[in-house]
């Protein structure tokens, strides 16, 4: 049978089925702007498999990323990662398509999607499978790229053990389309704002910094004896009084929590490892529970010091002291460190919070995939300096007033998230036309996609 000879579409009908009908727009944008879908902007591009025996060689010219080269970026968004390289031969032999300069290059599998990372790239490049690379077509990549940072991938996944991105889910995603010249005139205004955000961020990460390295040093003055020298002295009290003991000897027990699901509703909270900031219990983000045997068996008590057992390498062995300021259980990646009569809760959360303390973690923690882990028996094996229990309540009030100047470190912190907001706020101004460079005396946007239409 003979194949039905294809109808070719005039323009107008292609134009027509590239734009976004009314009804379907997601919202109002300027008259000369339109509404199209991504797949039209461009092409995406799957990666390759990237075999072990061609791994981990950096002499070669062409970049091959995987999923970690998204953590390296420079500040134009540029990727920088040369861990892998390979040449033209390798590039045939794992037929792997080279991108092109300039490509938007995402995670489209795993727990990467979560962070919503995505590069560019400044030199032709090979990706791995477990990445997708965007090429923009006519319209200025930077625009696209900016437009893509305004979406969140994670919502778009639908598996619900391994995240995952679907082609054709992105392909459909509907995307608002200024004139070529306003696309340029967005970009230049999105960077200038970005880039004093970005200065203002620097300083605030600068001034945390020196807080973090002051605050270790008076840790571990506190820790050797020397914060208390007059304190000894006045008490007639040797520092030959100080013991060394494991925390398995100063804890009756080590208890995991619950690894029941936790709900955004509940009557007691459930402690999770992103709860425990800077020794404290941040109460937001929280999660609850109602479930009575888990209240009975992991109810937290005033005074209870937590330690996270799983996370990442940089974060794995944070501790914070819960002071019952809310009903709450914790969580299964956090330990509680049931300590006895021979230690105080305000001085081993201290002590968990030193540079000391962070080392140990540092090295006996097992390294998994994407997150790190150090069991009870681990925690309980390390050794700490113990002065008297009024030594150590001494040691506690001295660091509690050394420390209380500090306390201006979570409105910092606070700012730091306000910079974020305000980097979302402008992009969500900028792709509704709100940003004030739009010019509607020129031709509209339809324009520009007939042009991209005529040549497919």
């Amino acid at each position: 049978m003979a194949k039905k000879k294809q109808i070719e579409l005039t323009i107008e009908e292609k134009l027509q089925n590239a734009l976004v009908p009314k009804e379907k727009q997601p919202y109002k944008i300027p008259s000369n702007w339109c509404w199209s879908y991504w797949k039209y902007c461009g092409k995406f591009i799957a990666g390759n498999g990237f075999k072990n025996i061609y791994q981990g060689f950096t002499q070669y010219d062409i970049p091959y990323y995987k999923v970690g080269s998204l953590k390296f970026c420079d500040e134009g968004n540029y990727l920088i990662d040369e861990t892998n390289t390979i040449n033209e031969e390798i590039r045939t032999k794992l037929k792997a398509v080279k991108i092109p300069v300039n490509s938007i290059i995402f995670a489209k599998i795993g727990e990467a999607i979560k962070l919503n990372r995505r590069c560019l790239n400044k030199i032709e490049c090979c990706i791995d499978n477990n990445l997708m690379a965007f090429i923009s077509e006519k319209y200025f990549y930077k625009y696209i790229f900016y437009w893509t940072k305004s979406l969140n991938f994670y919502e778009l996944t639908n598996a619900t053990t391994v995240p995952a991105l679907r082609k054709t889910d992105l392909e459909n995603i509907p995307i608002p389309l200024p004139p070529l010249n306003e696309q340029q005139r967005i970009v230049n205004r999105i960077e200038s704002l970005f880039a004093k955000l970005d200065r203002a961020k620097e300083l605030i990460e600068n001034t945390l910094a020196q807080f973090e390295q002051n605050k270790m040093a008076i840790l571990h003055k506190a820790f050797t004896g020397e914060l208390t020298v007059k304190w000894r002295k006045e008490n007639n009290i040797d520092l030959s009084s100080w013991q060394e003991k494991t925390i398995d000897e100063l804890c009756t027990s080590l208890k995991y929590g619950t690894s029941k699901k936790s709900n955004p509703e509940g009557s007691v909270v459930v402690l999770r490892m992103g709860n425990l900031q800077n020794g404290e219990i941040d109460w937001s983000n929280l999660m609850y529970t109602d479930d009575k045997d888990d209240i009975e068996k992991y109810l937290l008590k005033k005074g209870d010091v937590l330690f996270n057992r799983t996370n990442s390498p940089e974060l794995v062995g944070k501790t914070s002291i819960y002071r019952g300021e809310y009903p709450a259980i914790y969580a299964g990646y956090l330990i509680k460190l049931d300590y006895g009569k021979d230690i105080i809760g305000e001085y081993l959360n201290y002590m968990m919070n030193s540079t000391k303390a962070k080392h140990y973690c540092y090295t006996v923690k097992t390294d998994g995939v994407s997150q790190s882990n150090i069991n009870a028996k681990k925690i309980g094996a390390f050794e700490i300096p113990v002065p008297t229990i009024e030594e150590q309540q001494e040691i506690v009030n001295i660091l509690d007033n050394l420390l209380a100047k500090y306390n201006k470190i979570k409105n910092l912190e606070q700012q730091l998230e306000k910079i974020e907001l305000l980097k979302k706020a402008i992009l969500a101004k900028a792709f509704r036309g709100e940003l004030g460079t739009n010019n509607p005396d020129e031709e509209s946007a339809e324009n520009l996609l007939k042009e991209i239409l005529a040549e497919k």
